[in-house]
């Protein structure tokens, strides 16, 4: 590991990493996927022996948590599910519920709604490390795994371009933080009122390495243009269930089908968070053809959160 990542006490955005740690996070997660085939004769099979992390979850989750526990679990840790009902603020401070599970755990991976209480909750501790495993504001853990899915297909990142169709939401924003900084351009098409938020784009540039650029379009057939991947996402995230039929009118146009598939490069990837809703915001045969990698990115949950926890609570473990 190189120093830079012995600094890290929380990972609540891509932003916690700079470009090293995130593309060493990339590398180490290749090498952590490689050796699972070794099970507990692994290298980095008790890298966490002894450790406890807990799981705070508001909001439901199939990858998230399956993964996360997995990969604690194979790591040689401990996980403890904190109840929803106590979790976060429900029956005390959440500043209080930070500073009593630092006597009792190591890390806590929380999956909430509001990125400020995240922040608070990190805040109010100075040894607890603390994960982002999805606000409404950012999704960090999806972004690794995109980003090693990519790396396992194209070899090299810089100077790939991934277009992102859909609500510039959470996964978006992720997405755009961890493209600027590994050389990778993102088109980002949205209608006019659910573009990428200011303050992400600006963050993006600032970040950006290896001439990345972020652009913004209306079109998504524009967006699209020949870019080596499309990438998707729900068009109602959970919290919006109210505004469903209102967004499924202003989507209609952003649905990802072969028609837009047909106007990226030749070869061009399928990409999505998932859970998907064919017929929405992706036509059934897109989701299913050869060009999908829906389920490395998936699968590759596993393989990031490994990595990241290993960065996070056994810098100095070898793989």
């Amino acid at each position: 590991m190189t120093p830079a990542t012995l600094t890290r006490k929380d990972f609540l955005s891509v932003l916690d990493f700079d470009a090293v740690d995130l593309e060493l996070c990339l590398d180490l997660a290749a090498r952590v996927k490689a050796d699972r085939a070794l099970g507990r004769r692994a290298p980095t099979a008790e890298a966490l022996d002894g450790r406890h992390v807990a799981m705070l979850f508001d909001k439901p989750s199939l990858r998230t948590r399956t993964t996360f526990e997995i990969a604690v679990r194979e790591l040689g840790g401990h996980v403890v599910a904190v109840e929803r009902d106590v979790a976060l603020g429900r029956r005390e401070p959440v500043t209080d519920v930070a500073r009593n599970l630092e006597r009792w755990v190591d890390a806590v991976v929380i999956r909430t709604f509001s990125q400020q209480v995240l922040e608070e909750f990190a805040a109010a501790t100075t040894r607890l490390h603390v994960v982002n495993a999805l606000t409404d504001q950012q999704h960090p853990c999806q972004a690794i795994a995109d980003f090693l899915t990519l790396k396992e297909r194209w070899g090299s990142l810089r100077g790939r371009a991934v277009a992102y169709i859909g609500d510039g939401n959470n996964v978006a924003a992720s997405l755009a933080h961890a493209a600027a900084m590994l050389g990778v351009h993102l088109h980002v098409a949205s209608p006019e009122a659910y573009q990428l938020p200011d303050a992400v784009v600006r963050q993006a540039t600032r970040v950006a390495r290896h001439g990345a650029r972020l652009r913004l379009f209306n079109e998504p057939a524009d967006a699209s243009a020949g870019v080596d991947a499309i990438y998707t996402d729900t068009w109602t995230s959970m919290g919006q269930e109210t505004e469903a039929d209102v967004r499924r009118a202003i989507f209609a146009p952003y649905q990802v089908n072969a028609a837009l598939m047909s106007v990226a490069r030749p070869g061009a990837l399928f990409m999505h968070c998932l859970p998907a809703h064919r017929g929405e915001e992706v036509t059934a045969d897109v989701f299913e053809s050869e060009a999908s990698v829906v389920f490395d990115q998936a699968e590759n949950r596993l393989h990031g959160q490994k990595a990241l926890l290993l960065m996070l609570l056994a810098p100095a473990a070898r793989v």
